[in-house]
């Protein structure tokens, strides 16, 4: 039996891996059913995929990276920089790749896991499958005849290139990968169901000078660091005070106008909800790239495809030869969570019923020893979630450390507690008084995905680890 598994090798799961052996814990392995890690950064290869969390920010505190060439990185930057970390802080030998999770059972003292590659018998389950890994696909009657494909999982055998290209969805993801399209595409049309802030990037390139600063003097990446996070908590002011959005709203009808010649044009793709409400997306390109003559805008969901043909809700019909979903991920809808089960046999998404709720985001009665990393209620829209991670790390290594070879339960009350007073304080945050639609909740209705304070708040409560809200008990002798 080993101490701890890790399912997932992204971001979450690496940091876990890092932080288990720095704490002197060796006998875990991590379980990732794709072939190389990486997570969502290994499988969004879309063209213009990137970070629009600022670099500095977007990285393990332990691991800084002096040598980022973007002030928001691409892509593959960041997946090399989580695997180099991995390497460096010794978390290869522990990963296992090709093997996937089929079923975790609670026994009354451990976690029995049914996996692709044998059985599996742990003390510790963490899950670190991410929230932006499974891809979100619309149910649309009728069929396409041409290739059909999810912005995170590009089909790079399609050429594109003079090409009639329909996306659906403008999200994060759309807000990237059209503009890349758009110059070679021989027409594009783009369904928005509801028109998107869209910021300016302060994106640039990074000099070799300024890198050479930083990794001759770490203390000049640390000071940008910590501009950035303050920059970042200044913004996350108005995701709490909805009205202080008004300021940063100006910024983005600037920038809509002077990208956007066309007034009708800009008609369509002026917000209607309070700036926050939604995910804020940030792109220097978007606005030119739809206001070019070879793309169309069509303010319509899509209600069917015939043949080759897109048709909208709004009775639009558009030719097409290909279709690109931009329509993000199952934020709330966690496949994994239909996976894990407890001792009565009941599964983690039988508990939620449609809305996930966990003791500071990790921990879930009923689920002993189990650890969930980004869990629901740790969103936030203005920090990095590496920084959400460490803190949650934090409490999970306090836990394991201090009572090593114990059972430990989250009672009840603690979590009821947490999640109810963490849906109070959200009812004034823009996330709920925006006016908007978004993926922030779950079927239910309810918020299950953002947290409503600031991030030194949300550090300090998630780092602290109270004995006495875990019902605690020694493990069984084998």
């Amino acid at each position: 039996m080993m101490d701890v598994v890790i399912i997932g090798a992204g971001a979450s799961g690496l940091g876990a891996a890092i932080r288990l052996r720095q704490a002197g814990i060796t006998d875990f392995a991590v379980l990732e059913k794709s072939q190389s890690l990486g997570g969502t950064w290994r499988d969004n290869t879309y063209p213009g995929c990137a970070c629009d969390v600022p670099s500095a920010l977007y990285s393990y505190s332990f691991a800084p990276n002096p040598s980022w060439t973007r002030a928001f990185a691409g892509q593959e930057e960041i997946r090399q920089y989580l695997a180099d970390t991995a390497s460096a802080y010794g978390v290869d030998p522990h990963l296992r790749f090709g093997v996937e999770l089929l079923r975790a059972d609670w026994s009354g003292s451990s976690w029995v896991l049914e996996t692709s590659d044998g059985p599996l018998e742990t003390r510790v389950l963490i899950t670190a499958t991410g929230p932006w890994h499974e891809p979100l696909m619309p149910a649309i009657p009728g069929s396409f005849d041409g290739p059909v494909f999810h912005s995170s999982r590009w089909d790079h055998s399609v050429s594109l290139a003079g090409k009639r290209v329909a996306v659906i969805g403008t999200g994060a993801s759309a807000v990237q990968f059209i503009p890349e399209l758009q110059p070679v595409v021989d027409s594009l049309h783009v369904f928005q169901r509801t028109a998107q802030w869209v910021l300016p990037k302060p994106d640039h390139y990074v000099p070799h000078l300024e890198r050479w600063l930083f990794r001759r003097f770490p203390i000049a990446q640390r000071l940008l660091r910590g501009a950035e996070y303050l920059g970042m908590e200044l913004l996350g002011l108005g995701f709490r005070h909805p009205r202080l959005m008004r300021v940063v709203e100006a910024a983005g009808r600037l920038h809509l106008r002077r990208s956007v010649p066309s007034a009708t044009l800009r008609s369509v793709l002026t917000p209607a909800y309070t700036l926050g409400c939604k995910r804020i997306l940030m792109s220097n390109t978007y606005y030119p790239a739809l206001a070019a003559p070879n793309v169309a805008v069509h303010p319509t969901a899509v209600a069917a495809f015939d043949g080759s043909a897109v048709i909208g809700a709004d009775g639009t019909k558009i030719e097409a030869d290909a279709v690109i979903f931009g329509t993000g991920f199952k934020i709330l809808d966690l496949p994994i969570a239909g996976l894990i089960h407890n001792h009565a046999g009941t599964s983690l998404a039988e508990t939620w019923q449609g809305s996930p709720q966990a003791y500071l985001g990790t921990t879930v009665t009923g689920y002993p020893n189990l650890y969930n990393l980004l869990g629901p209620n740790l969103g936030t829209g203005h920090t990095s979630a590496f920084t959400i991670l460490e803190a949650q790390l934090a409490h999970i290594l306090t836990a394991l450390t201090s009572h090593p070879d114990s059972i430990l339960e989250v009672r009840p009350e603690p979590q009821a507690h947490f999640v109810t007073t963490t849906r109070a304080a959200l009812r004034t945050t823009v996330y709920e008084t925006g006016n908007c639609t978004s993926y922030y909740h779950d079927p239910t209705g309810q918020n299950s995905f953002n947290y409503p304070h600031s991030t030194p708040t949300l550090r300090r409560t998630l780092t602290t680890f109270t004995p006495t809200h875990y019902k605690i008990t020694p493990t069984p002798p084998s």
